[in-house]
Order: structure tokens, then C-alpha cells, then sequence
């Protein structure tokens, strides 16, 4: 019932620019902490910058100063402002949040995008 759908992906120049965005959407009755994380092809998914309900924010270091991760909670959508691209950016960007469904649960989930390619190339 937990849906979470991502946008924003494409193809950029090195240097260039994209936001990224993810709605959660069907049964939440808490929105914990909601997260980027990416795969190239041949590497392990790795972390790219995660933000709790509070708005603390994490990157890894390969992004810091150049990425910027928010979130609106009206609306369940995280975002991710990627700046100055750069080719070793280029995989597939999966959105992934925490999430409890129910106020009765006494437990919460993880859940997975589908993902949305980025490519930086000339």
C-alpha cells in the first residue's frame, strides 16, 4: 500500500544540474527518515544523503558541497539538488524511507523506489 515514486532524472552535462524528487503516497502514519541512495552498474548501492523528520541531513563525503537533500512533509516528498555533476555521478538513484503505516503498529518498514536514472556526459 506504501509507494514511493521518483522524478527528475535524465541526461546532463558535467557541471550541470538536476533535482530529483520522491513522493511517498498510500497508508503513513509516520514518515521517518527518507534517503537517496544510488547504484552504478558493476558497483554496490551506496548512500547518498539522507534526512530525518527533524530536517538533520547526512551525505557522503563524494557529494557534500554539491548535493543538497530536503524534504516537504506536507507533501511526503523528499528532494535531491544535485550540483556541478560530474560523470562518476552517473547510476540509477533510488529514493528509500522509513515508514510506519499505522498508529497502532508498533513497528515501521523500509521502501524502495523504482529508481531514476541519471547520466552526466558530454
Amino acid at each position: 500500500q506504501v509507494q514511493l515514486v521518483e522524478t527528475g532524472g535524465g541526461l546532463v552535462q558535467p557541471g550541470g544540474s538536476l533535482r530529483l524528487s520522491c513522493s511517498a503516497s498510500g497508508s503513513i502514519f509516520s514518515l521517518n527518515v527518507m534517503g537517496w541512495y544510488r547504484q552504478a552498474p558493476g558497483k554496490e548501492r551506496e548512500l547518498v544523503a539522507n534526512i530525518n523528520s527533524g530536517g538533520i541531513t547526512n551525505y557522503a563525503d563524494s557529494v557534500k558541497g554539491r548535493f543538497t537533500i530536503s524534504r516537504d512533509n506536507a507533501k511526503n516528498t523528499v528532494y535531491l539538488q544535485m550540483n556541478s555533476l560530474k560523470p562518476e555521478d552517473t547510476a540509477v538513484y533510488y529514493c528509500n524511507a522509513n515508514i510506519q503505516k499505522y498508529y497502532f503498529s508498533g513497528g515501521t518498514e523500509y521502501y524502495w523506489g523504482k529508481g531514476t536514472l541519471v547520466t552526466v556526459s558530454p
